[in-house]
Protein backbone atom coordinates (compact mmCIF):
# COMPACT_ATOMS: atom_id res chain seq x y z
CA UNK A 1 0.00 0.00 0.00
CA UNK A 2 1.21 3.63 -0.52
CA UNK A 3 2.74 5.61 2.08
CA UNK A 4 0.41 8.06 3.37
CA UNK A 5 2.96 11.75 3.66
CA UNK A 6 1.08 14.72 5.24
CA UNK A 7 2.45 18.23 3.82
CA UNK A 8 1.78 21.42 6.31
CA UNK A 9 2.66 24.38 4.38
CA UNK A 10 1.61 24.89 0.57
CA UNK A 11 3.43 27.86 0.18
CA UNK A 12 5.79 28.63 -2.84
CA UNK A 13 7.77 25.65 -1.97
CA UNK A 14 5.29 23.60 -0.13
CA UNK A 15 2.43 23.43 -3.18
CA UNK A 16 4.87 22.31 -6.00
CA UNK A 17 6.82 19.87 -3.65
CA UNK A 18 3.59 18.18 -2.97
CA UNK A 19 2.08 17.73 -6.62
CA UNK A 20 5.37 16.04 -7.27
CA UNK A 21 4.52 13.80 -4.78
CA UNK A 22 1.32 13.14 -5.39
CA UNK A 23 3.24 12.45 -8.79
CA UNK A 24 5.39 9.96 -7.35
CA UNK A 25 2.63 7.82 -6.12
CA UNK A 26 2.37 8.96 -2.97
CA UNK A 27 -1.48 9.11 -0.60
CA UNK A 28 -1.08 13.07 -0.07
CA UNK A 29 -2.86 14.84 2.87
CA UNK A 30 -1.98 18.61 2.76
CA UNK A 31 -2.94 21.63 5.19
CA UNK A 32 -2.37 25.30 5.08
CA UNK A 33 -4.19 28.28 6.28
CA UNK A 34 -4.60 29.27 2.59
CA UNK A 35 -7.75 27.78 1.25
CA UNK A 36 -6.99 27.88 -2.44
CA UNK A 37 -4.11 26.18 -1.82
CA UNK A 38 -5.58 23.48 -0.42
CA UNK A 39 -8.42 23.35 -2.84
CA UNK A 40 -6.12 23.20 -5.57
CA UNK A 41 -4.23 20.62 -4.02
CA UNK A 42 -7.51 18.48 -3.89
CA UNK A 43 -7.82 18.77 -7.47
CA UNK A 44 -5.08 17.32 -8.38
CA UNK A 45 -5.47 14.55 -6.62
CA UNK A 46 -4.23 15.08 -2.35
CA UNK A 47 -6.97 15.19 0.44
CA UNK A 48 -7.54 17.71 2.79
CA UNK A 49 -6.36 17.12 6.74
CA UNK A 50 -5.68 19.17 10.03
CA UNK A 51 -1.95 18.41 12.08
CA UNK A 52 -3.87 16.54 14.96
CA UNK A 53 -5.61 14.65 12.13
CA UNK A 54 -2.64 13.90 10.00
CA UNK A 55 -0.36 12.41 13.46
CA UNK A 56 -2.25 9.56 13.09
CA UNK A 57 -3.04 8.96 9.91
CA UNK A 58 0.14 10.06 7.97
CA UNK A 59 3.11 7.79 7.77
CA UNK A 60 5.31 10.52 7.35
CA UNK A 61 4.62 14.50 7.43
CA UNK A 62 6.44 17.40 5.80
CA UNK A 63 6.47 20.81 7.60
CA UNK A 64 7.65 23.61 4.90
CA UNK A 65 6.88 26.81 7.11
CA UNK A 66 7.91 30.44 7.28
CA UNK A 67 9.84 30.13 11.33
CA UNK A 68 10.31 28.45 14.55
CA UNK A 69 7.23 29.32 16.08
CA UNK A 70 5.38 28.18 13.28
CA UNK A 71 6.85 24.55 13.56
CA UNK A 72 6.41 24.46 17.01
CA UNK A 73 2.69 25.34 16.85
CA UNK A 74 1.82 22.55 14.29
CA UNK A 75 4.46 19.57 16.24
CA UNK A 76 4.00 20.67 19.57
CA UNK A 77 0.71 22.77 19.71
CA UNK A 78 -2.51 22.36 21.25
CA UNK A 79 -3.84 20.70 18.00
CA UNK A 80 -0.61 19.80 17.12
CA UNK A 81 0.87 16.62 14.89
CA UNK A 82 2.05 15.23 18.79
CA UNK A 83 -1.35 14.96 20.14
CA UNK A 84 -2.48 11.85 17.94
CA UNK A 85 1.09 10.87 16.97
CA UNK A 86 1.56 6.98 16.46
CA UNK A 87 5.01 5.75 17.14
CA UNK A 88 7.33 4.97 14.19
CA UNK A 89 6.16 8.37 12.85
CA UNK A 90 8.58 10.52 10.53
CA UNK A 91 8.31 14.59 10.85
CA UNK A 92 10.91 16.35 8.08
CA UNK A 93 11.15 19.78 8.83
CA UNK A 94 11.88 20.91 5.53
CA UNK A 95 11.58 24.57 6.72
CA UNK A 96 14.19 26.71 7.25
CA UNK A 97 14.39 27.62 11.36
CA UNK A 98 17.21 28.28 14.28
CA UNK A 99 18.86 24.74 15.18
CA UNK A 100 17.99 25.46 18.66
CA UNK A 101 14.53 25.21 17.88
CA UNK A 102 15.16 22.37 15.49
CA UNK A 103 16.54 19.77 18.50
CA UNK A 104 14.05 21.29 20.73
CA UNK A 105 11.45 19.87 18.40
CA UNK A 106 12.97 16.77 17.69
CA UNK A 107 13.44 16.54 21.35
CA UNK A 108 9.50 16.56 22.04
CA UNK A 109 8.80 14.13 19.50
CA UNK A 110 11.50 11.45 20.42
CA UNK A 111 9.41 11.26 24.03
CA UNK A 112 6.61 9.96 22.15
CA UNK A 113 8.90 7.88 20.24
CA UNK A 114 8.40 9.79 17.09
CA UNK A 115 11.62 10.52 14.87
CA UNK A 116 12.78 13.84 13.32
CA UNK A 117 14.67 15.30 10.38
CA UNK A 118 15.54 18.66 9.50
CA UNK A 119 15.75 18.85 6.14
CA UNK A 120 16.09 22.69 4.61
CA UNK A 121 16.53 22.98 0.84
CA UNK A 122 17.86 25.22 -1.61
CA UNK A 123 16.98 25.41 -5.09
CA UNK A 124 14.18 27.72 -4.79
CA UNK A 125 10.36 27.77 -6.76
CA UNK A 126 12.24 26.79 -10.19
CA UNK A 127 14.08 23.27 -8.87
CA UNK A 128 10.39 23.10 -6.29
CA UNK A 129 8.64 22.58 -9.27
CA UNK A 130 10.84 20.48 -11.30
CA UNK A 131 11.70 18.24 -8.14
CA UNK A 132 15.62 19.05 -8.09
CA UNK A 133 15.84 20.48 -4.65
CA UNK A 134 18.98 20.12 -2.98
CA UNK A 135 18.37 19.40 0.58
CA UNK A 136 20.32 18.95 3.60
CA UNK A 137 19.33 16.95 6.40
CA UNK A 138 20.43 16.61 9.98
CA UNK A 139 18.89 13.28 12.25
CA UNK A 140 19.72 9.63 12.94
CA UNK A 141 20.88 7.82 9.39
CA UNK A 142 18.77 4.75 10.01
CA UNK A 143 15.26 7.27 9.79
CA UNK A 144 17.02 9.20 6.80
CA UNK A 145 17.40 5.75 4.76
CA UNK A 146 13.82 4.85 5.75
CA UNK A 147 12.23 8.17 4.04
CA UNK A 148 14.95 8.99 1.40
CA UNK A 149 12.86 8.05 -1.18
CA UNK A 150 10.46 10.52 -0.19
CA UNK A 151 12.80 13.10 -0.14
CA UNK A 152 13.68 12.09 -3.77
CA UNK A 153 10.21 12.99 -5.13
CA UNK A 154 10.87 16.27 -4.47
CA UNK A 155 14.96 16.50 -4.63
CA UNK A 156 18.16 15.41 -6.43
CA UNK A 157 21.08 16.38 -4.11
CA UNK A 158 20.36 15.05 -1.07
CA UNK A 159 23.09 14.81 1.59
CA UNK A 160 22.63 13.80 5.11
CA UNK A 161 25.06 16.35 7.53
CA UNK A 162 24.85 14.80 10.51
CA UNK A 163 23.08 15.32 13.64
CA UNK A 164 19.62 16.67 14.24
CA UNK A 165 20.10 20.43 13.43
CA UNK A 166 23.30 19.62 11.44
CA UNK A 167 20.67 20.41 8.16
CA UNK A 168 19.27 23.69 9.48
CA UNK A 169 22.60 24.46 10.30
CA UNK A 170 24.32 24.10 6.53
CA UNK A 171 20.92 26.08 5.62
CA UNK A 172 22.47 28.97 7.41
CA UNK A 173 25.64 28.50 5.92
CA UNK A 174 24.02 28.12 2.16
CA UNK A 175 22.12 31.39 2.88
CA UNK A 176 25.19 33.45 3.86
CA UNK A 177 26.36 32.22 0.67
CA UNK A 178 23.75 33.01 -1.88
CA UNK A 179 22.75 36.15 -0.33
CA UNK A 180 25.90 37.65 -0.13
CA UNK A 181 26.66 36.80 -3.59
CA UNK A 182 23.78 38.37 -4.17
CA UNK A 183 25.19 41.45 -2.78
CA UNK A 184 28.13 41.49 -4.20
CA UNK A 185 26.58 41.00 -7.41
CA UNK A 186 24.21 43.87 -7.03
CA UNK A 187 27.42 46.28 -6.26
CA UNK A 188 29.53 44.87 -9.12
CA UNK A 189 26.10 45.69 -11.50
CA UNK A 190 25.33 48.92 -9.97
CA UNK A 191 28.99 49.84 -10.67
CA UNK A 192 28.95 49.06 -14.53
CA UNK A 193 25.19 51.10 -15.08
CA UNK A 194 26.72 53.96 -13.33
CA UNK A 195 29.94 53.70 -15.82
CA UNK A 196 27.06 53.39 -18.89
CA UNK A 197 28.51 49.83 -20.27
CA UNK A 198 25.75 47.53 -22.16
CA UNK A 199 24.85 44.95 -18.41
CA UNK A 200 23.59 42.05 -20.65
CA UNK A 201 27.02 42.07 -22.50
CA UNK A 202 29.10 42.74 -19.26
CA UNK A 203 27.23 39.37 -17.70
CA UNK A 204 27.84 37.56 -20.79
CA UNK A 205 31.92 38.58 -20.68
CA UNK A 206 32.43 37.51 -16.78
CA UNK A 207 29.82 34.38 -16.24
CA UNK A 208 32.39 31.92 -17.88
CA UNK A 209 34.86 32.95 -15.44
CA UNK A 210 35.85 32.70 -11.64
CA UNK A 211 33.00 35.47 -11.20
CA UNK A 212 30.80 33.02 -12.95
CA UNK A 213 27.91 31.44 -10.70
CA UNK A 214 24.30 29.69 -10.27
CA UNK A 215 23.29 32.95 -8.83
CA UNK A 216 24.60 34.94 -11.33
CA UNK A 217 22.74 32.61 -13.88
CA UNK A 218 19.27 32.21 -12.08
CA UNK A 219 19.02 36.15 -10.68
CA UNK A 220 20.72 39.01 -13.52
CA UNK A 221 18.17 37.66 -16.22
CA UNK A 222 15.30 38.47 -13.58
CA UNK A 223 17.12 42.00 -12.67
CA UNK A 224 17.32 43.00 -16.41
CA UNK A 225 13.85 42.32 -16.73
CA UNK A 226 12.98 43.85 -13.76
CA UNK A 227 11.21 40.59 -12.39
CA UNK A 228 11.26 41.20 -8.50
CA UNK A 229 8.35 38.16 -8.33
CA UNK A 230 9.95 36.35 -5.36
CA UNK A 231 11.18 32.37 -5.39
CA UNK A 232 12.66 33.38 -2.58
CA UNK A 233 10.97 36.73 -0.19
CA UNK A 234 13.51 39.10 1.12
CA UNK A 235 11.69 38.60 4.38
CA UNK A 236 11.87 34.88 4.95
CA UNK A 237 15.65 35.81 3.72
CA UNK A 238 15.62 38.19 6.68
CA UNK A 239 14.32 35.77 8.86
CA UNK A 240 17.17 33.12 7.98
CA UNK A 241 19.71 35.52 8.28
CA UNK A 242 18.74 36.92 11.77
CA UNK A 243 18.76 33.32 12.55
CA UNK A 244 22.32 33.17 11.39
CA UNK A 245 23.63 36.01 13.36
CA UNK A 246 21.96 34.51 16.54
CA UNK A 247 23.59 31.19 15.64
CA UNK A 248 26.69 32.61 15.39
CA UNK A 249 26.96 35.01 17.97
CA UNK A 250 25.64 32.22 20.19
CA UNK A 251 28.79 30.16 19.27
CA UNK A 252 31.30 33.01 18.97
CA UNK A 253 31.32 33.47 15.62
CA UNK A 254 31.77 36.99 14.15
CA UNK A 255 30.02 37.64 10.37
CA UNK A 256 30.91 41.04 10.14
CA UNK A 257 29.62 40.64 6.15
CA UNK A 258 26.25 39.20 7.43
CA UNK A 259 25.68 41.84 10.00
CA UNK A 260 25.43 44.27 6.71
CA UNK A 261 23.68 41.60 5.02
CA UNK A 262 20.67 41.70 7.97
CA UNK A 263 20.62 45.46 7.83
CA UNK A 264 20.13 45.73 3.55
CA UNK A 265 17.36 43.47 4.24
CA UNK A 266 15.66 45.36 6.99
CA UNK A 267 15.88 48.71 4.65
CA UNK A 268 14.42 46.91 1.84
CA UNK A 269 11.57 45.57 4.19
CA UNK A 270 11.08 49.20 5.71
CA UNK A 271 11.10 50.76 1.85
CA UNK A 272 7.88 48.21 1.39
CA UNK A 273 10.06 45.37 -0.83
CA UNK A 274 9.36 42.49 1.81
CA UNK A 275 7.65 40.33 -0.52
CA UNK A 276 10.41 40.99 -3.17
CA UNK A 277 12.43 38.19 -4.15
CA UNK A 278 15.81 38.51 -2.53
CA UNK A 279 17.16 39.41 -6.36
CA UNK A 280 16.18 42.51 -4.69
CA UNK A 281 18.76 43.73 -2.94
CA UNK A 282 20.13 45.47 -6.40
CA UNK A 283 17.15 47.84 -5.33
CA UNK A 284 19.16 48.55 -2.31
CA UNK A 285 22.15 49.77 -4.21
CA UNK A 286 20.07 51.64 -6.77
CA UNK A 287 18.80 54.39 -4.11
CA UNK A 288 22.19 54.73 -2.74
CA UNK A 289 23.82 55.24 -6.62
CA UNK A 290 20.72 56.67 -8.05
CA UNK A 291 20.95 54.69 -11.08
CA UNK A 292 18.59 51.33 -12.56
CA UNK A 293 19.93 48.07 -13.93
CA UNK A 294 17.99 47.19 -17.05
CA UNK A 295 18.27 45.92 -20.49
CA UNK A 296 19.75 48.97 -22.70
Amino acid sequence: MAQTIGVIGLGIMGKPMSLNLLKAGYKVMVNDLNTESVDALVEAGATAGKPDEMGSVCDVIITMLPASQHVKQVVTGEKGILKTAKEGLVIIDMSSISPVASVEISNEAAKLGVEMLDAPVSGGEPKAIDGTLSIMVGGKETVFESVKSVLQAVGSDITLVGKSGSGVTAKLANQIIVNLNIAAMSEALILAAKAGIDIEKMYQAIRGGLAGSAVLDAKVPLILDRNFVAGGRIDINLKDITNVMETAHDIGVPLPLSSQLLEIFHALKVDGKAGDDHGGIIQYYEKLANVEVKRG
